[in-house]
């Protein structure tokens, strides 16, 4: 597996090994003692979450607050998505940073995103399966968000703004300046 540090400190692109003949393919897509010895963290996994959304649809960007703040490996087992984290925790030498990311099922690659920060993905094909692994579990108290055109990120979603799905919930999230962190 290869990985490559992100300008967010702790998140990680990851690609694997993949193994293909004229049947199809093998890899691993994911190996604790590897993971840990090439990136440094120690997740310990605990839930899994799917979604499956059409083209345009932008969830994000999520995080969760405190004790429940999670951390989570993501990966795309159908169609593409643009993948996006921001560094939210206060004191990072990281903070407000942005990194982002074309995930897809093509190019099997995974990116790992610390506790502490916000996430969110576009999918750009016609369709696609989101996978991720938490190491923490969901508690809706805990939840929060950042807009996703907030301008301190001037995040390119790739796909033109008339295009874009967004959940009512999602357009009015606060902007970074907004949120409180604890």
């Amino acid at each position: 597996m290869e990985v490559k540090e992100t300008n967010i400190e702790g998140c990680f692109l990851m690609e694997p090994r993949v193994f293909g003949d004229e049947r199809g393919y093998f890899f691993e897509s994911y190996n604790q003692e590897i993971f840990e010895k090439k990136t440094g963290a120690k997740p310990f996994f605990v839930q899994d979450n799917q979604s499956f959304s059409t083209r345009g649809v932008l969830r994000g960007l999520h995080f969760q607050k405190g004790q429940h703040a999670q951390a989570k490996l993501v990966r795309v087992l159908e169609g593409e998505v643009l993948d996006v984290a921001v560094d939210i925790r206060p004191g990072s030498k990281t903070f407000g940073k942005v990194v982002s990311n074309i995930l897809s099922a093509d190019n099997k690659q995974q990116m790992y995103i610390p506790r502490g920060c916000a996430h969110g993905f576009v999918t750009l094909s016609k369709t696609a399966s989101f996978f991720y692994k938490c190491d923490n579990f969901y508690n809706k108290e805990s939840e929060g968000g950042v807009l996703y055109s907030d301008p301190d990120f001037n995040i390119d979603w790739v796909i033109d703004e008339s295009e874009l799905i967004i959940s009512e919930k999602d357009k009015v999230l606060p902007t970074f300046n907004e949120v409180v962190l604890d």
